[in-house]
């Protein structure tokens, strides 16, 4: 019998027993945190401080114990033909697994829902008819509103019953999309579950092209890792870094669905100015040049030029006793320190011990009998000190970035045979600042003083770090994540095609050697799931011009009338034809996004307040009252909404520097959309697009 979906209308069928195992799960779950929250530590805490850290970790489990009303507690079932991991009769039958978000397990300890990231839980995302990895059926359930409403099998070991494509799977995959970005967990195909599953050992680089859940991808590894290493991750900490607010904004409620609340977010521009404040903005060829690897050497060569090698000896005073140090022996110290390259600071802090350590060997020549005490004594006295400030002085990073950027003398002494003239010229101030805090720095000024900090003193290294729209960073900006995850992995997502900034990434070798990860797997996602086939076929007449060679996404979505396009008579008619697009876009179920080139987002704000249309701003959470988003075109990545109108493409390739870069904007723009996409256009549209549209406009 081939699957299909069933529905209940009595009470004696299946359905009804699902319903009876979802409402007693849902009480065993209140019960597991009825049971957190009396939990009294008063006769088992030693003092105050264990008092604290016990009393955080019991709220921690009262919060991941949440039974979240319109979230199902399980979304799956396994029924296996044996019993899991032990022997059993011939004939007997095999165990039964309900998949969800979350563990639940009943009074007696025995689990009514398993976690989807348990061991037993991975044939749900991987089993089939040619490896059915002894599930004999896999059962999936629909909901409507958090209410149990159909359920569908597949019996993988029944050659009589006909592969389908899992209608509840579908459906799920294209509900419209209200609220931020929901978790996939009920509907990871075998390709993602792979990467999902990956060790913590390695770092996984993933290219996607729009649709194919490679940020969905990224953040359920997150969640596995930390459900199999959680003890080695709470220790080391995780971190999800997006390319803006909007979009860590929309993210942020996927990773609390599944269970994990202590994974923070940023993004590269918070993780690099601590300490100062970003004011200024550089020209395009500028943040190129400040963005470039060489950039590293240069800090490197102007931080160690502070040295000097000592030409004087060092006295060392002693009641009655002096102590000398001869120059040259400071000399080897210092050149020995030099040779092994490490940090500025590091090397600063060991010089004055290395210095006291000589004259500990001279009172020991001399028959006394020193210990580790007088050793810092020494390493404190004003000779020592005196020494260590003219031999290897302190530098402050801020400070040295400010003076590459003002001095061109000091400037051309660090970057010879690194940047040209014409490239140090692009990068030094017309109008040099007079100090640190009076600067105007730009993001990429930030990141040149992060990558000089390191240079001082080693960043702390996280366990995992999560990179998403990797594409879009600079070398130097890879090198300041790759500080973060040094002794840590990370995973790595993006899509070629959709690098937007002028230095972004040609290839993922490139940007993985620069993170300092060049052994990382890199794995590509080429089935899309949500943009539908029409959309991303349009879109993908672009990459030939914007990515050569990169594969095009293969949509599993037919829906035929998605995409439309129109033009109007001229630029008066625009506005209109926009609201007109907007307004038939809101007779739909679901998100609406009005993508427009920045310069064109105030002159649409006015129209849509003129005809009554309230709207949000990216990241802003759709309400069913309030669903439609004026998105500015440089906001729109990584967004995505039901129905997406999209203003005038050739003002959003107009927008950016250069016509690579903008027609990878407009590329962006156009695969926003799960359900349909409209453009309106006066303009003639940019290149590849103006072939005949599949509408025949």
């Amino acid at each position: 019998m081939p699957a299909h979906v069933h529905e209940s209308d009595t009470t004696t069928d299946p359905l009804a027993l699902e319903r009876a195992h979802l409402a007693a799960s849902r009480s065993a779950l209140r019960a597991m945190r009825e049971d957190a929250q009396a939990l009294d530590i008063r006769d088992v805490t030693a003092n105050w401080v264990n008092a604290a850290v016990l009393q955080a970790q019991i709220d921690e489990r009262i919060k991941s114990l949440a039974d979240f009303a319109h979230t199902p507690l399980f979304f799956g079932r396994l029924d296996y033909l044996h019993t899991v991991g032990a022997e059993q009769a011939e004939g007997a039958e095999g165990e039964e697994f309900y998949i969800g978000r979350r563990h639940v397990h009943d009074a007696d300890g025995d689990p009514m829902v398993v976690d989807w990231r348990a061991p037993v839980s991975q044939p749900f995302y991987r089993a089939s008819r040619k490896d059915p990895q002894d599930v004999g059926r896999r059962r999936r359930f629909g909901y409507t509103g958090g209410e149990l409403t159909a359920y569908e099998d597949e019996h993988l070991t029944d050659p009589a019953e006909a592969a389908q494509t899992s209608k509840l799977l579908q459906a799920e995959i294209e509900r419209p999309r209200v609220g931020p970005m929901r978790d996939i967990v009920a509907t990871i195909q075998p390709e993602q579950d792979e990467i999902v599953r990956s060790g913590l050992g390695g770092t996984v680089c993933v290219q996607g092209g729009p649709g194919t859940g490679k940020t969905a991808v990224g953040l359920h590894r997150v969640a596995y890792l930390l459900y199999a290493h959680r003890e080695r991750l709470a220790r080391t900490g995780t971190l999800v870094i997006g390319p803006n607010r909007s979009f860590l904004h929309y993210i942020e409620q996927v990773l609390p669905a599944l269970g994990e609340l202590e994974v923070k977010q940023a993004t590269v521009d918070d993780l690099v100015t601590a300490g100062i404040e970003v004011r200024g903005t550089d020209s395009a060829a500028a943040a190129v040049v400040k963005g470039d690897a060489r950039m590293a050497e240069v800090l490197r060569r102007a931080i160690r030029s502070h040295v000097t090698l000592p030409t004087e000896p060092v006295m060392v005073v002693r009641g009655s006793r002096r102590w000398r140090v001869p120059a040259y022996e400071l000399e080897e110290i210092v050149t020995e320190l030099l040779a092994r390259d490490m940090r500025y600071g590091a090397a600063h802090e060991a010089l004055p011990q290395r210095i006291a350590h000589s004259v500990l060997v001279r009172m020991e020549e001399a028959g006394e009998a020193p210990d580790d005490r007088v050793q810092n004594a020494v390493a404190r006295t004003p000779a020592v000190k005196a020494a260590v400030k003219a031999i290897w002085p302190a530098v402050e990073p801020a400070k040295l970035v400010l003076r590459l950027l003002s001095d061109a003398e000091f400037l051309a002494a660090h970057a010879a045979g690194l940047l040209t003239e014409d490239e140090q010229k692009t990068i030094l101030w017309t109008r040099p600042a007079r100090s640190v805090k009076s600067a105007k720095w730009s993001a990429a000024d930030a990141v040149l003083i992060d990558e000089a900090s390191d240079l001082v003193a080693r960043t702390p290294s996280l366990g995992h770090v999560v990179l998403d729209e990797a594409q879009d960073l600079s070398p130097m900006q890879y090198r300041a994540v790759g500080r973060r995850c040094t002794t840590g992995s990370a995973t790595v997502l993006g899509d070629l095609a959709q690098g937007t900034t002028p230095w972004s990434t040609e290839s993922w070798t490139q940007a993985l050697h620069h993170l300092g990860k060049p052994d990382a797997l890199v794995e590509e996602l080429t089935a899309g799931f949500r943009v539908p086939r029409e959309v991303i076929a349009y879109a993908s007449r672009l990459l030939p011009v914007i990515s050569p060679g990169l594969a095009a996404v293969e949509s599993v979505r037919e829906s035929p009338g998605s995409l439309e396009v129109r033009e109007v008579a001229g630029p008066a008619e625009l506005d209109a034809a926009v609201l007109a697009a907007c307004e038939e876009s809101l007779r739909h179920e679901g998100s609406i996004g009005l993508i427009a080139a920045d310069a064109r987002i105030p002159a649409l704000a006015d129209a849509l307040a003129a005809a009554g249309h309230a709207y949000l701003s990216p990241g802003e959470e759709t309400t069913a009252e309030s669903r439609l988003t004026l998105v500015p075109a440089s906001l729109a990545k990584g967004l995505e909404y039901d129905y997406v109108v999209l203003d005038e493409p050739a003002a959003v390739v107009d927008g950016e520097p250069d016509e690579r870069t903008g027609l990878r904007r407009l590329y962006v723009a156009l695969t926003r959309a799960v359900s349909g996409l409209t453009v309106v256009h006066a303009a003639e549209l940019p290149g590849e697009l103006a072939k005949p549209s599949p509408s025949g406009a």
